[in-house]
């Protein structure tokens, strides 16, 4: 086995003690959009088992940005239970990031207070809702949203931000020529759809100083034809190694076209009707027993499903690059630090055990994550969780379950 997993690493200007990082999972357990219980014991679990920083996943910058109830908005008036988060996090000796972003066109007035926004007008299919673009002042003030997040964040404790620029959000919105159809300055040439982006990470820097951590969650391909591919994708990460982040996340998928290229294997769909309120999204569970498989179309899962692509990015940059994708046994991880990433993210075996690191540490060989997805389908509803720690499942879920793991 290689020494790396274990090796202290000097990101930016934080030192991790190994190469892990617990990924930006969505916990839903920041319900009224705020710290809760259930989030401080869950991430201070994943400290304690020996992760290098946890990273508390899909905090909105702003109001219009929040896709969920159960999601963190970043705001004054939570840093103080915030700062109770990291402080636990540090006594068990790991470091701790968050991820800020906008959800653009992934929302309902209800939650977000607003006609929902994006790059451009038009209607989101999947939620359903119409979207309005935003206007070149709205997207001045989103861009010092980011800052204002970003020293939120320090006053919180955080020694890491993690910037979404993937999975269909919002900066992805403006990338991507599926969504974006702008005719401004900030649309056209994939230097316009830049823009957008490129003004966040110079607010997001600036705001970061010498003491903070800057990486950005940017896609490798979109996962569709019309969207972006792997030759542009580099040319972004090649724009983000200039703006001097100090590290990338490297994923793909796109959470309105294609979710599950975003994790792979199929979404269980059993599962996530169970757990939606059956009145207020009636319509959408109708929806998902009709068609489900065909709206949200499986990928087949493979272990470290990510890798081939993203060697494309270690041969074309020199910056460092974290791996997220289908990690879930030691060897994995050793293959992966051998390829020539820097570190590694993870989140499902995470899920399953808090403690997977240590247990790493001491001769485990293998996670326990069998991949059905549960705990997928159910955290769009209620917190993250995996199956294998939930009481009285259902028959048609343990059936759902059972049949996922066999495959």
């Amino acid at each position: 086995m290689s020494d790396i997993l274990f090796s202290p690493y000097q990101l930016g200007p934080i030192t991790l003690r190994n190469r892990t990082i617990r990924s930006a999972a969505f916990e839903n357990m920041c319900y009224d959009n705020k710290p809760s219980q259930d989030l401080f014991d869950y991430h201070v679990r994943v400290a304690k088992g020996g992760v290098g920083m946890t990273t508390v996943a899909y905090a909105a910058v702003c109001r219009s940005g929040l896709s969920f109830n159960g999601q963190l908005w970043m705001r004054e008036e939570i840093v103080p239970d915030l700062k109770k988060l990291t402080d636990a996090i540090h006594q068990e000796g790991a470091k701790a990031a968050i991820q800020l972003g906008h959800c653009g066109n992934m929302t309902h007035y209800s939650t977000c207070g607003q006609i929902p926004v994006g790059a451009s007008n038009g209607i989101n299919i999947y939620s359903p809702t119409i979207v309005r673009a935003l206007k070149e002042k709205e997207i001045e003030t989103l861009v010092k949203d980011f800052g204002k997040s970003v020293h939120l964040a320090r006053e919180a404790g955080f020694d890491c931000v993690e910037i979404h620029a993937g999975h269909g959000y919002l900066i992805s919105q403006f990338l991507s020529p599926y969504t974006n159809k702008r005719k401004d300055k900030y649309g056209g040439s994939l230097e316009n759809r830049m823009r957008f982006m490129k003004m966040v990470i110079n607010e997001v820097m600036t705001a970061a100083g010498n003491d903070m951590a800057v990486v950005v969650k940017t896609n490798m391909y979109d996962g569709f034809k019309s969207g972006m591919q792997v030759d542009e994708c580099i040319l972004v990460a090649k724009e983000l190694e200039k703006l001097k982040v100090h590290a990338l996340v490297l994923t793909a998928g796109f959470v309105s076209r294609a979710p599950m290229v975003v994790m792979h294997g199929a979404m269980p769909i059993k599962t996530l009707i169970h757990y939606m309120n059956i009145w207020k999204f009636w319509w959408l569970r109708l929806a998902l027993r009709v068609v489900g498989k065909m709206m949200i179309p499986a990928v087949p899962f493979k272990e470290v499903y990510f890798l081939e692509t993203a060697k494309k990015f270690r041969e074309a940059l020199q910056l460092p690059l974290i791996y997220v994708g289908g990690l879930v046994s030691r060897k994995n991880m050793d293959d992966v630090l051998d390829a020539g990433f820097e570190l590694l993210q993870m989140a499902r075996v995470l899920i399953n055990d808090t403690d997977f690191i240590n247990k790493l540490k001491n001769g485990l060989e293998r996670s326990n994550c069998k991949h059905s997805n549960y705990c997928i389908g159910r955290m769009y509803s209620i917190d993250m969780k995996c199956h294998q720690h939930v009481e009285n499942l259902p028959k048609k879920l343990q059936k759902e379950i059972a049949k996922a793991e066999q495959k």
